[in-house]
C-alpha cells in the first residue's frame, strides 16, 4: 500500500511522485537493504561492487535527489512532496532513506562558497558527489546546540574539532564522532565546528572541506547493531587547510544556521521514522491475516484488530504531526 492511498488533497504530481518512491522502495531499496543488513563487515558495505552504489545511481535516474534543489516549486508543494518521498524510502530501508537524504546535503553549502571549480565538482547535475554533515563530536552533542550550556564559552570542555585562521586560509584539527552518515563515503562534508579566533572567546563557523584534501583521515565505518545499510563513521581533520571562500558561515551567523539545519533535519527524521512505523503496521497486519489460532487467523480475533487499529491511529497521529511541522518550515522561512 503507498502512503497516498488513505490521503486526500494530493495533486497528480504528488500521487505520481509517490507512486515513483514507493516502486524504488519496494523493488530497490528494500531488498539491498536486506542483504546490506547481513554483511558481516561494514567495510563490504561501502566496497566496490556492493549494490549501495547502485542504489545512489538508480536514485539519481529517477530524479528524486532534485527535489529538494528544485526552485520552482512552491515551499509548501516542496515540503508536501519531501514528506511522501522520506515516508516512502524509508518504509523501504530507513539506512538507506537517511543516506540518500544526505547525499545531497553538501550542494547549497557548496553553492555558497562562489567557488567554480568546486561548483563543477560536486554541485553539477552530472557530478553530484555524495555529502555529509559533519556536525556531532565524540565529547559533544546536544550541548553544541542547546542555548541554556554554552559549550563554546567553557575552554575546559573544548570541542574536538576547532578551525584557525592562518594567512589568507583557515586550518581544522581535530575529530567528528563515528556517527557522522556517509562519513565513509563522502567526497565532501559540510562541518560545523568552533572557531578559535586566538584573542578571544571561541565562537563556531561551517565549512565546505573536499574529503580528498591532504589532513582528512577517515578510518574503517562504524560496525553497528540497526541501520547496518547507512555508512556512519568519524572524520578526523590533521591540520586540513581550506580557503577563506570554503567558510560559507561566519560566527556572526552561526547559532542561526545551526538552529536552522536542525528544524529542518529533525522535521525530516519524523517524516522518515513515519514511513518505518508504517512499514511496522503493515507486516503486523499482514501477519495477523496469515498466522492462524483456534481455527481462524488472529486478525480475527477482537483482541488482535483492537491492538492493530492502534497502530493505525499512532501512524497516522505521526504522519500529521510530522507534516505540520514540515509545512510551518515552509511557511516560516518564504
Amino acid at each position: 500500500m503507498v502512503g497516498s492511498d488513505i490521503e486526500v488533497g494530493l495533486s497528480d504530481e504528488d500521487v505520481a511522485v509517490a507512486e515513483t518512491a514507493h516502486r524504488f522502495a519496494t523493488e530497490v531499496l528494500r531488498p539491498v537493504g536486506v542483504e546490506l543488513d547481513r554483511m558481516a563487515d561494514p567495510a563490504d558495505v561501502i566496497a566496490e561492487g556492493s549494490p549501495l552504489w547502485d542504489v545512489f545511481a538508480r536514485h539519481r535516474e529517477l530524479g528524486l535527489d532534485q527535489i529538494v534543489a528544485d526552485d520552482t516549486l512552491d515551499p509548501v508543494a516542496k515540503a508536501r512532496l519531501m514528506c511522501i518521498v522520506n515516508e516512502e524510502l524509508s518504509w523501504g530501508d530507513v539506512g538507506l532513506a537517511i543516506s540518500l537524504g544526505l547525499g545531497q546535503f553538501h550542494q547549497p553549502w557548496v553553492d555558497m562558497t562562489g567557488d567554480a571549480e568546486l561548483a563543477e565538482r560536486f554541485g553539477s547535475a552530472g557530478r553530484p558527489g555524495i555529502g555529509c554533515w559533519a556536525l556531532t563530536e565524540p565529547d559533544h552533542g546536544s550541548d553544541t546546540v542547546w542555548g541554556g550550556d554554552d559549550y563554546l564559552a567553557d575552554r575546559e570542555r573544548r570541542p574536538n574539532c576547532v578551525a584557525r585562521s592562518d594567512g589568507s586560509d583557515f586550518v581544522i584539527s581535530g575529530q567528528k564522532a563515528a556517527w557522522v552518515s556517509n562519513g565513509s563515503i563522502a567526497d565532501v562534508a559540510v562541518v560545523f565546528c568552533a572557531y578559535d579566533p586566538g584573542d578571544g572567546p571561541l565562537a563556531g563557523s561551517v565549512f565546505v572541506v573536499p574529503t580528498d584534501l591532504p589532513g582528512v583521515e577517515r578510518p574503517p565505518p562504524l560496525d553497528k547493531l540497526g541501520q547496518r545499510s547507512l555508512n556512519q563513521g568519524p572524520i578526523f581533520f590533521d591540520d586540513v587547510r581550506v580557503p577563506a571562500s570554503y567558510r560559507v558561515i561566519d560566527p556572526e551567523l552561526y547559532d542561526l544556521a545551526l538552529e536552522g539545519m536542525l528544524a529542518f533535519a529533525n522535521a525530516a527524521m519524523g517524516q522518515l521514522f513515519v514511513g518505518v512505523g508504517r512499514a511496522a503496521y503493515e507486516l503486523a497486519l499482514g501477519y495477523a491475516k496469515e498466522r492462524v489460532q483456534g481455527g481462524r487467523p488472529i486478525f480475527e480475533h477482537q483482541n488482535v484488530r483492537s491492538r492493530l487499529f492502534a497502530m493505525f491511529q499512532k501512524v497516522e497521529a505521526a504522519r500529521a504531526l510530522a507534516r505540520r511541522v514540515a509545512y510551518h518550515n515552509a511557511t516560516a522561512v518564504q
